[in-house]
């Protein structure tokens, strides 16, 4: 499980505060890279949090809110499908991680970064590989950017039913890629992902909702 231990380290060099930041969505088809920056109160830890991936969707939303009542400050980040394409997932990936650290009500002196690729944020940082199981502060970050993710691919299945995005968040299912097949390519999905792009080069197939909007805030 998930502690404090890294945390507390830090700050016996440094005044803090220290933030955990961690991101969800790099893999799917479509939707955005969303990314999320949290400050805790060593006093004041939310019980249960872990990597997002282990725990349950209801667990989740459960966490969710008792983060955000509970945390010194939360951040959140994204960015959209068109940034992904014209930069890469990973420079995008940096582009929402350095957002949400921006997006934090009170300014981290360090962050502590999920994974082992650094971003360029707004302030110090080092990363943690499989840091979302290891610091608190990594894991309520990799909970709130599932969470806030999740429900926005949830309203985007509302547009788009035939993809199936309420229960594939956009990855590469064999509904999703059905309704491909059927449907054809929407705004919201990543052009420069080879399934995407293979499927428009070979069909030159391309549609979207009325409005062209590719990012819901919810």
């Amino acid at each position: 499980m998930p502690h404090y231990i890294y945390e507390s380290r830090l700050l016996k060099t440094m005044a803090g505060p220290i933030c955990g930041v961690d991101e969800a969505g790099r893999g799917p088809l479509a939707g955005p890279v969303v990314a999320a920056a949290v400050i805790l109160d060593r006093k004041r830890i939310p019980k249960g949090l872990n990597d997002s991936k282990l725990l349950s969707e209801k667990h989740r939303e459960e966490l969710y809110p008792r983060i955000l009542e509970m945390a010194v400050a939360v951040g959140v980040g994204e960015a959209s499908v068109g940034e992904i394409d014209l930069v890469n997932i990973r420079q995008a990936t940096h582009l929402a991680m350095a957002r949400a650290v921006r997006a934090l009500s009170v300014a981290a002196e360090f962050a502590l970064v999920d994974g082992n690729d650094p971003p360029a944020l707004p302030c110090r940082c080092d990363t943690l590989v499989g840091g979302d199981g290891l610091s608190v502060s990594i894991a309520a970050a990799s909970i709130i950017a599932k969470v806030t993710r999740d429900r926005l691919m949830v309203a985007l299945h509302d547009q788009h039913p035939g993809y199936n995005w309420r229960s594939n968040k956009g990855y590469g299912t064999p509904e999703h890629y059905a309704g491909l097949k059927a449907h054809g390519v929407t705004l919201h999905h990543r052009q420069s992902f080879s399934p995407i792009r293979d499927l428009l080069t070979t069909h030159n197939i391309l549609c979207g909702d009325e409005s062209g909007d590719s990012i819901i805030t919810l």
